[in-house]
């Protein structure tokens, strides 16, 4: 039965069509899930490495307002806290902003909660590297500039010694399978020195760039799925959109 026809039968009965790709035995979802949560623990280390305290899938709940922080960071000597949201692909930007805005803004309820007391709170957003995210962001640069303005060179000094607000917003690799990261603009650092995160100086203006760490060039990250499989997906929603138009 063509895939049109039965979109066509559940939005006449008023029903959800689930469609799952499914990739090398595994579903997007769950690959989605596995960069997700290596992003995670990448800031984490790198958080760590700068004598953060960090705590991961924050959850609360405040007159109604319900929602979890991806991580959450903690400098005792500055008492400074740190909202991070972390994801893998950029996805619907609008969303994500009001999100991400609203446990900025409940950050200290969140962080009393563990008996923090926060004299100055930021916000980061953590993109995984890539050039489909580079080129999104780019795409809404005035709209990311606006909310995100801190980049590269600002996010390192504030982790080192966070001093007033912070928005920022940074490129990870993902962890390989062994643990290890891609080549970025990350340097490995001693505990208590804040993570060098430079901007590239080839283009010193680039509100995305980090810098490489040696002549060699970074190995890119790339989606699982071939181009072919995501124009073949891509082509099945939008029959399904006009189907149900």
């Amino acid at each position: 039965m063509p895939l049109d026809d039965i979109v066509a039968a559940c939005a006449a009965l008023g029903a959800d069509l689930d469609v799952r790709v499914r990739w090398h035995g595994e579903g997007l979802d769950r690959l989605l899930d596995a960069g997700h949560a290596e992003l995670v623990n990448a800031i984490v280390g790198l958080l760590h490495r700068g004598g953060w305290t960090t705590a991961v899938e924050v959850t609360f709940n405040h007159f109604g307002e319900r929602g979890a922080v991806d991580v959450l960071g903690w400098k005792a000597e500055f008492q400074a806290l740190l909202i991070v949201e972390v994801k893998s692909v950029v996805p619907d930007s609008q969303a994500m902003l009001s999100a991400h805005d609203r446990t900025f803004r409940l950050g200290g309820v969140i962080a009393a909660e563990r008996g923090w007391r926060p004299s100055v709170v930021g916000k980061l957003l953590v993109v995984g590297e890539g050039s489909t995210s580079r080129r999104r962001v780019r795409g809404l640069e005035a709209m990311f500039a606006s909310a995100y303005p801190d980049r590269a060179r600002g996010v390192e000094a504030w982790l080192a010694r966070p001093l007033g607000p912070l928005a920022g917003l940074i490129f990870l690799s993902h962890a390989h399978r062994d643990g290890t990261r891609q080549a970025t603009g990350v340097r490995r650092v001693a505990r208590g020195v804040g993570p060098r995160l430079n901007r590239s100086p080839e283009s010193p203006g680039d509100v995305s760039g980090w810098s490489r760490t040696s002549n060699r060039r970074p190995e890119r990250v790339t989606c699982p799925v071939g181009r072919h499989m995501a124009a073949s997906v891509a082509g099945t929603w939008g029959r399904m959109a006009r189907a149900t138009a």
